[in-house]
Order: C-alpha cells, then structure tokens, then sequence
C-alpha cells in the first residue's frame, strides 16, 4: 500500500478516500511530491532529540500514546470519539434553554469549557483511564487548576489534550511554521462546476456584524449641504383644526410631524384604480385628463430628500425654462453657468479630511464639465458672442495644452477682430503664458492689435466695423503696452512708444491728415528715421515742421554754443565695494544702469556719432518697433489723458490716473503702502506719488525702499523740455493742470535734504516763471501752489505775504470761487497745524482768514483778534451760500457750467473747517455728512448714467475728495484732542464700500485700524470688500499688508529683551492667515497677473526662512507674470545661489539685462 499524498488543499484530505476512482477528475487537488512517511520520520527525530534533553526532569511533557508513528492509540481513539459525542449533546441542549444568550456569551462559554477539558493531568506510568478517573475525583471543581495544587505530585507529569487538533494529524507536526496558514474567501472552490458540484463548509464561521451607522454631526458634508438649502415650511393646520391639543403656557410644543399626502398610496379604489394603489395624477392619466392646477397651498407636501433639493431644482428648471424661451439672452446662460458652483458647497477645504478633499476635487472636475457643456449650448445657440468663447476657453486652461490653446484664442480673435475686450484678454493671456512667452513676441502681438483696431475705425476692415468706444479701449491697450515694455526693462522702447504717438498726434501735417491710417504711418516713418530730435528732446520741432521744411529744402544746422560743452559724467566707479557678494553687487549695477539709461539713445550728429558708436545696441529703437502701435486719436479728452498718462510714466504727479483694466497689471510698487508726510501735517499734504505704479528709472529691490527724488540730469532735462513743449498744446483747465502737475514734481524733490538749498532756488524759479505768464497772472492756483512752496522751504513769513497778496487780489470773487475757496483752505489749515491745538482758536489766524473771506470786503492782512458780531456774520453768510448749492441739482450739468461738484467740496471745506474752529468738531463733522448724502453715491441708479462720462467722473471725483477732507479732519482733531475713534472708522468704511480702488482712503483705514489690539473687525471688513469689489486688487493688497503690520508688532513684543514680558497679542496663526490671504487673492481674476502680490509673496516666503517654499513661489509667480523684470530681481535677493539661473531665464524670455554677468566678472577684477 503507497503512503498517503498530502493533499493541496486541506479542507479536500478527508474527502479523498471515499471518492476512489470517480474522482479522477480531480486528481490536481493532490500534492504527489509530498510523502507522509518523510514528514513523520522528521517529526519523530525531532521529538526524540527534545526527549533526550529533558529527560529526568519533572515537568516534561512527553507523549507515550503514540504506538507506532503515524498512529493513535486505539483506546484514545475511541475515548475521543465518546467525548465528542458528549460535547455535541451538551451544545444541544444549552443552544435550546439559552437562545436568548448573545453570541459573544457562547463562544466564552465554549472556549471555557475546551480549556477546562484539556487540563487533565496523568502521571507517565499509569495508564490513561486510571489517570482520568483519578484526576476526576481529586481535582477540585473548576476550569483551571494548577500544578502546584495537586498533592500527589509524581516525578513526571504530562497533558492529555481531548480536543484534537486535524493540523497535527494532516501536517505531521506541531511547529506552527509546518502549518499551511489560509483564509477562505467566499464559500466558493476553484475548480468546480457550480452548477452540479457544491460545498458545505463545516467550520463556516459566524457572519461579522454588521458596523451601526453613526448619524451624522453638525460638521459633515450631508449636513451642511443640508444648511445650504432653504427652510421646509411647516403646516399647521392639524394644530389649527384641533386634532393636536393646544399646549398649555410653558410647557413643550411639540411640532406636528408632516403628513405625505402625495398620493403615493391613498389612492380611492375605482374603475381606473382598483387596487387603490395609484396616486391621483396616474389615475387621471388613465382616465385620460390632465391633471388640474393647484395653488402652492393646495400642493402636497415633498418628500424630505426632496425638500433639501426643492429650492435648487426650482432655479434649475427656471434656468431651463428661460433658455428655452429666450436662448439669445447671453446673461442668463452666464448666470447659469456661476450657478454652477452653488450646486458644489461643501466643507471648507482648510478643514477638510483627505478623502473630503479627493472628492471635492471630484466635484470641482464635475462641475467644470458641467459648465463646459452648458458653454458649448449656448455656443451653439449663440455662435457670434465672443463672451461666451472667452468663458469656455477660461475653463479650458487647466485641462488644455498651452499650443492648443493659444490657437483656440487665435481663431476666437481672428472670428472677432474689432472686439476691444476680446483683444485684451487675449493680450493679458498671452503675457501670462510663461511657456510661449517672449517680449518681442508679445510686443509684436500688441502691434497687431492696434492695427488690426485702426484699420477697423478707418473703415478698411468692412467685415467688421468699428465698435463704440474702440478709440479709447484702444488707447487703454497702448499704455498697457508702454507699462508692459516698462516692466520688462526695455524703458527705451516704452518712452519711444510715447514719443511717436504725441507726435504722431499732436504734430501731424495737415496735407496728411485725411489719409487713412496705414498711409500716415508710411509718411511718419521718414520722420522718424531722419535723426531729427523727437518730443521731449532738446530742439524738437515736431513733425509737422520737419516736413514742412523738408517741401522746402531741409534744414540749416547751426552750431549752437552750447552744443560744444561736454555733459557732466556722472558714472564714476559703477562697483564701490568688491568685497559684497557677486549677486549683490550685479543688482546695485544693473540697478545704476537702470535708472541712468532708460532713456532712448541717439547719435548726437553735432559730436559726427553714429549708429555703430552705440555701446549697448538695445539702447536704439527703429521703427519697427513702434510703427504698428501708431493710431488716431480725434477726442481731445484722450489726447490729454495721453499726455497725462506720459507724465505719469515719467514718474511726475497728474490727476488722471491708469484705466482699472490696466491698473491692476501695472502695480508693482511697494511704495503704495507708505505713510509719508501725511502724519505730521494731515490737514494740508497728501501722498500724491504714491500710486503702486513704478516710473522708469526706478526699480525697489527692497520693499521699504522709496521712490528717488527725482531723476538724472539727463531725465531731469528731458522733462523739462517735455513741459515746455506740451504747455502750448493745451488751453484753459488742461494747460493749467499741467502747469500744477510741473509744480507739484517740484515740490516733490525737496524730500533731499542734501540738495535743498539748491532744489528750492530751481522750483521757486519756475514758480516765478510761470506766473510772469500773461495768462497765469491772476491763476490763484498757481499762487497757491508757490505759496505752498514757500511755506515748505521755511519761509513761512514770504508764504503768508503770498497767500495775502492772492486773495486780496480775488477776494471780490465771493464764495462762488473755487480756486479762491482751495486757497483760504489751505491757508487756514497751514496756520492751524502751525498752531499745534485749538485752544485759543478765537484768536487764531485761520479764523481770521475764513471771517474775512466769507466778508467778502477788501481783504488786509492778520492784525489781532476777531469779532464774535464778525464770526456771525461770516457763519450765515456760509450757511446761505451753502444752501444755495445743495438745493440744485447736482447729478447732470447746470448752467454754471462744468466745475459745480469741486466748487461745493471747495466751499465746504471752508465752512467746515470755520465750523470746527468756532463750534467745535460735532458740527464740523455733521456738515461733511449733510454734503455727501446730497452727493450721488455710487450704489444709487443715477451712478449708471453717470459712469462713461466726463460728468459723471467729476462728480466722483469731487466726492471722493470731500470724504479725504472729511477723515483728515477727525484725524487732526484726534492728535491733538481726546476723540473716538468710531466716528472716523464709520466714515472711512462707508468711503471705503463706495470707492474701495482709492488708496489713499485704504491706508488711512490701515493706519486707524493698527491702534486698535481687536483685528476682527478690520478683517471682515476687508473680507467684505474683497468679495464685492472683484475688478480691483487693492483690498486684498492693504489686508495683507494690514496682517503683516500686525505680525510685526507681536513680533517685536516678543523679540523684546526687557525681561518677563506677557504679550496680549499671540501670534499663533498669523504666518498661516497671511499666507491663506496671499493664496486667496493670487486664484482672483484681478490678482493673478498682480506684479506687486507675487513680489509680497515672495518677500513674506523668504522672511520665514523656507528656501525651498520661496523658490516654489517664485517659480509660480513666473507662471503668471514672465513679463516682470523686478521678480527676477527679488528672486536673485532671496535665492542667490540661482543668480546664473536667473539671468539665463531672462536671456531666454527677452528680460532686459544691462549688465551681463560676464561683464560684472570684468568689473569686479579692474
């Protein structure tokens, strides 16, 4: 007989004997390499040896029921078999009188009794039955007993196990490794046919219980997507008709459960329903009627999974039913589509778990989809709209490839040519697309679309005709161009941009005048290449002289005597300190060079240079580079708002600032947080140059670094000559705010102490000089701003002899003058802060200016104190004079003409400022109230009618500038009085809701809100604004410098060595609330492409020490701002271990570098 096979499966070794040779077909089931007679040889040699080494000893265990190996003892055999069928009859009977025990109790039980079975006890030479009897009677009651306890104790001891273990038998072996360890998966085997074969596993064990399902907490996803929906109204008509008792006073009131009534299975039995099972609207349908219309009242109540989603189903079905109705309404499918991402409220994702996120993840990718396929509807029902195009390919910009895009832009731009807004998404695109990105490339895309616009408003383009307002987008996408070559380095290019359209506009020959535009750019271009100097240049004639002149003969070139001179270098040494590291010393000169040569070079013919004598080829710019940039421009509002923006660029102070679609791009000055002057003389400065937009020549590598005084010698002569050739281009209010503009850059240089003396003779020269003028004689704002002059230099006695002249030289003119009103304003308010309180204000020169002002009589100078009869009089002449001008209407244009908005602000202040100084603040501060309520605010309908107009902008204008002269007032009261503080904070957060893109008004905001140790309110304010005002960066901008103050200022607490300090401001959490601001405003439409946001985040990242953090944000702000020279240069600061790899960076993208790094090397070891 062969020895027996292990079988490859253990659950099939007792089933092998009875299937003898009908089982042939499962002959793979047995494992024929294995042989039993080896593994018992090895398991006897085994026991054996363990024998041998214990023997003798009292605790050994040893088997001796073993006869033979591979064999049990018979009699054990049977014993078993009596005990097992015992244990069957016992589980019997305890599984009939305890069915109501838990599983759990069972297997306890069981096991207990399996265990107290196999401690029996035998001694070595007695024969099993004794022992068992024995063990019976001497062993006490119980399930465990001790060897120690037994009191005939023989010299060897072994356990007999009366549960038999089928691994011993099956395996051959008692060490746990020989055991083929498996868990069953299913009740099914492989390999049989479950159609005829099928198992019943002996040992199934217990099914698990299934987990209780926890109910859901305040904070999980179904809750609060519950929270998002609508309240389920509540009927109470069981209460009303008194089928629930009415609850006595103070007791519970229960809420009467809902009642479904929807006909699901209170169907009445007829014909049609004869199982009572249909609602009323199925009946009805086999009956076939329509179902009647019921009032919301009479409808039953919904289902609750229905109630949640009712409100969100009712605004999907109107959106459904208004598109049907009207698919053309282009509105509607937008609002479709952002309603959208109200179907994915969620948790926040800051306290999301990993598995929330994924999913809201999911959802994000869902409804993207969702929004692409109801953009492709109504693409397909809208085919001409560009909005929608523009929309679908903002979604598709995370999924699409970079090339694929760009080309998908380009066939929406080649569909749409004479699309204005079209065209400068597709620009800003382009810039931010640091894959394709390119200066030239960009530049020559910004070409395209000017004159792709110009040939549309000639009428050449007759597919598609200019739309309205093209001429001033159009001139929007220039100065975004100019500020684009600005920031990318190339200065030169910029300021030649300026200098060919203002002659390309202001000096155009009348015999070209009526050619259509690509003609007059052919006849510019001799002009250009002719070496003859262009606007802003010493000697510059224009255009229109060149060519006159060129009919006749050219020019006759003098040697003037001044041209021989040789200008004054002032290069010197560009490296003072080899010792600095070679990435510091490679910003200082490039830096120098960057503010010495922004200007366009050209070959001085007087001194025989030539092209080839240029040193750095880039310094020139040909034609090429500005001919396709060259439009007409026929408004006189935008040729001065071209002029204005030039000036602007120069880094002088105008009135008119950037368009919001470019302003945003343009920031990137850290100057715009400043505080200035403002805080010691608040009443009478402001901060004029700080706009956020950096002028060419200045580039902040440090974030507290300001703005130079002024520019080189060259650039201060450049704008000299730039003054005197625009002042005759202009007449009346635009010639005067240039004028105002030269004076006030004047003034702006006095800031340098150093060159003071000198600084003052020149701007007081140019005072003077101007007001010799035939035309500016009797200009009160040209005297008051050289009054202003004089009172800064220190001359305060000449400044009050100049301030009397003027307004005994106007004072006839009443309160009806504007001019002569900013005058005694800021007369009145230089003597008060002069004065330093207001405690002796009955006798103090401003009131002595404000009486005799509003007297209207001959004016003389201070000579003692003021009559009250006097102050009266002056008080109701105001009060009338004020009455007048709020009884008019004040939101379309009078017949006093276009200056009635600045000329209330103007009497206001007067008023209010005599208000203060004999009242007191309460009346001061209700008068600047009165007035802005009868100012149209912005929120109001007529703010439609005002907006796009030059009316409407001045009376925005005017508004803003009450609430400034408002603040500052309650400010200066508030330094040098006891004051709170709510008054000003209200004031400046109504100002701030209504003009949330003025600067000036947000750091005041900053500046009051930093007094007070409670940020809370400040941050929901800005919160607040943020969220509305989506077209403007500068909340976002001031919230984060706002919390970055706060950071500072524990900080330094902290910091401070003075011993045991409890600071009551923690700092935990502020380093995570400004990065989470930074990463809010960055995903916004308006600050994506924001220079001056990334350059903050930057600087923030390196601040807390993180190299690699700051490298990531610097790589990331190259993908939305490639164009910006000055992130190249703060990276070089933060990271200058990558000084190599930056500089080829911007080799590769066409950054402008003036000093290569292997010239720095040459440098450094001359």
């Amino acid at each position: 007989m062969e020895p027996p096979l292990g079988s490859l499966f253990p659950a099939f070794a007792e089933r092998e004997a009875p299937c003898g040779s009908g089982s042939k077909g499962l002959d793979w089931l047995s494992n024929r390499s294995f042989r039993t007679e080896d593994a018992l040889q090895l398991h006897h040699r085994i026991v054996g040896t363990a024998a041998d080494l214990v023997q003798g000893s009292p605790q050994a265990s040893v088997c001796s029921e073993l006869d033979l190996p591979g064999r049990l003892s018979p009699r054990l055999l049977d014993h078993d078999e009596e005990d097992v069928a015992t244990k069957k009859k016992k589980k019997k009977k305890k599984k009939k009188h305890r069915q109501h025990k838990k599983d759990k109790k069972k297997t306890r039980e069981n096991h207990a009794s399996s265990d107290s079975d196999a401690e029996i006890l035998c001694d070595k030479d007695q024969e099993p039955g004794t022992v068992r009897s024995e063990a019976g009677t001497d062993l006490p009651p119980g399930n465990f007993t001790w060897l120690d306890d037994l009191h005939p104790q023989s010299t060897q001891t072994f356990c007999v196990d009366r549960k038999a273990d089928p691994d011993n038998w099956q395996y051959k072996s008692l060490y746990r490794g020989d055991l083929a360890r498996y868990k069953r998966k299913g009740d099914a085997c492989l390999g049989l046919d479950t159609k005829r074969q099928h198992i019943i596993w002996e040992d199934s064990s217990q099914q698990k219980k299934k987990a209780k399902k926890r109910d859901d907490r305040y904070y999980s996803t179904s809750s609060l997507q519950l929270l998002s929906t609508d309240t389920v109204p509540i009927h109470c008509g069981d209460v009303l008709l008194d089928r629930i008792p009415a609850p006595s006073p103070g007791t519970f009131i229960p809420v009467p459960d809902w009642v479904e009534n929807d006909g699901k299975s209170s169907g009445t039995v007829t014909w049609f329903n004869p199982l009572g099972i249909y609602d009323a609207s199925t009946t009805l349908w086999l009956q076939g009627k329509s179902q009647p219309e019921q009032d919301d009242k009479a409808r039953g109540a919904l289902d609750s999974s229905e109630k949640a989603n009712s409100t969100t189903m009712a605004k999907v079905e109107k959106f459904n039913r208004m598109l049907r109705e009207d698919p053309g309404d282009i509105q509607t499918w937008m609002e479709f589509v952002h309603f959208q991402d109200e179907l994915m409220q969620g948790p926040n994702p800051y306290t999301a778990t990993a598995a929330e996120s994924d999913k809201r993840k999911r959802s994000r990718r869902v409804t993207s989809e969702k929004k692409l396929a109801i953009l492709e509807r109504a693409i397909e029902s809208n085919p001409n709209n560009a909005d929608l195009k523009v929309a679908r390919l903002g979604l598709c910009k995370e999924s699409w490839e970079p090339a694929n895009l760009l080309n998908e832009w380009k066939k929406v731009v080649f569909l749409h040519p004479n699309n204005t807004g079209l065209w400068r998404r597709y620009l800003l695109f382009c810039q931010g697309q640091f894959s394709t990105f390119s200066t030239s490339k960009v530049n020559a895309i910004y070409g395209k679309c000017l004159s792709t616009l110009a040939a549309a408003l000639d009428g050449t383009l007759v597919s598609h005709p200019a739309l309205p307002d093209t001429e001033e987008a159009m001139l929007a996408i220039f100065l975004q161009q100019c500020h684009f070559l600005r920031q990318t380095g190339h200065s030169e290019k910029a300021i030649a941009l300026f200098q060919a359209l203002i002659d390309f506009t202001f000096f155009k020959p009348d015999s070209v005048a009526g050619l259509i535009t690509k003609a007059q750019v052919e006849f510019f271009e001799p002009f250009w290449d002719s070496g003859e100097p262009r606007f802003g240049e010493e000697g510059a004639r224009g255009w229109k002289a060149w060519m006159r002149q060129q009919e006749k003969g050219g020019w006759v070139v003098l040697n003037e005597p001044g041209d021989d001179e040789e200008e004054e270098e002032e290069d010197g040494e560009e490296i003072k300190d080899k010792s600095l590291p070679k990435w510091q010393l490679w910003r200082q000169v490039e830096s120098a060079r960057d503010s010495k040569h922004w200007l366009p070079w050209r070959a001085d013919k007087a001194k025989g240079q030539t092209e080839e004598d240029c040193e750095d080829p880039d310094r020139q710019v040909l034609f090429d580079d500005v001919g396709c940039s060259m439009f007409k421009i026929s408004s006189p509002q935008l040729r001065f708002q071209l002029m204005s923006s030039f000036l602007q660029l120069l880094g002088i102070p105008v009135g008119l600032g950037l368009p919001t679609s470019c302003l945003n791009v343009a920031l990137d000055e850290p100057g715009l947080f400043a505080s200035g002057t403002g805080g010691e003389r608040p009443l009478a400065c402001s901060d004029s140059l700080a706009s956020g937009v950096s002028a060419v020549g200045f580039v902040a590598t440090v974030p507290d670094q300001k703005r130079a005084a002024g520019h080189c010698k060259a650039g201060e002569d450049f704008i000299r000559a730039a003054f005197h050739q625009a002042l005759p281009l202009f007449a009346g209010e635009e010639r005067l705010e240039l004028a105002l503009s030269w004076l006030q850059y004047e003034k702006s240089k006095l800031r340098n102490k150093k060159q003071l003396k000198s600084q003052g003779k020149r701007s007081k020269r140019l005072a003077k000089g101007l007001l010799k003028e035939t035309e500016n004689r009797n200009n009160l704002a040209l005297w008051k701003e050289y009054a202003h002059l004089e009172w800064l230099l220190g001359n305060v006695e000449d400044s009050r002899n100049v301030f009397d002249t003027a307004i005994a030289m106007a004072v006839t003119q009443g309160l009806k003058s504007s001019p002569l009103c900013d005058l005694c304003f800021l007369y009145a308010s230089l003597e008060l802060e002069l004065m330093g309180n207001v405690a002796g204000s009955a006798t103090c020169r401003a009131v002595y200016i404000l009486t005799r002002f509003a007297q209207g009589n001959a004016y003389s100078p201070y000579a003692g104190d003021v009559l009250p009869v006097n102050v009266l009089k002056a008080r109701k002449t105001y009060e009338h004079s004020l009455q007048d001008w709020l009884t008019n209407d004040l939101t379309s244009p009078g017949p006093l003409g276009q200056q009635r908005p600045g000329q209330l602000v103007s009497l206001l202040g007067c008023f209010a400022l005599f208000q203060y100084l004999t009242v007191g603040i309460q009346a001061a501060d209700a008068l600047y109230r009165q007035a802005s309520e009868r100012l149209v605010a912005p929120s109001s309908p007529d703010k439609i009618k005002l907006d796009g107009s030059a009316w409407g902008h001045r009376v925005t204008s005017a508004s803003e500038r009450l609430t400034m002269m408002h603040v500052t007032l309650l400010r200066y009261h508030m330094k040098v009085s006891v004051y709170p503080l709510g008054p000003l904070r209200e004031t400046l957060a109504q100002a701030l809701r209504q003009y949330p893109g003025n600067h000036d008004l947000w750091k005041l905001y900053v500046r009051v809100e930093n007094q007070s140790h409670n940020g809370s309110r400040a941050r929901r304010f800005f919160d607040s604004i943020a969220r509305t005002a989506k077209g403007t960066i500068l909340p976002w901008l001031f919230a984060i410098h706002a919390e970055e103050q706060r950071k500072e200022r524990v900080d330094s607490v902290q910091r401070a060595d003075v011993g045991l300090v409890h600071s009551t401001l923690p700092e935990t959490g502020l380093a995570n609330r400004i990065r989470a601001l930074f990463e809010h405003a960055v995903q916004t439409d308006a600050g994506a492409h924001c220079v001056l946001l990334w350059r903050m985040y930057l600087h923030f990242t390196a601040a807390q020490g993180n190299v690699e953090r700051s490298k990531g944000v610097f790589y990331r702000a190259l993908q939305e701002c490639p164009w910006a020279k000055v992130l190249y240069l703060d990276a070089v600061g933060h990271l200058p271990g990558q000084l190599q790899e930056t500089v080829d960076l911007m080799t590769e993208k066409e950054i402008r570098i003036r000093v290569p790094i292997e010239e720095l090397e040459i440098l450094m070891e001359d």
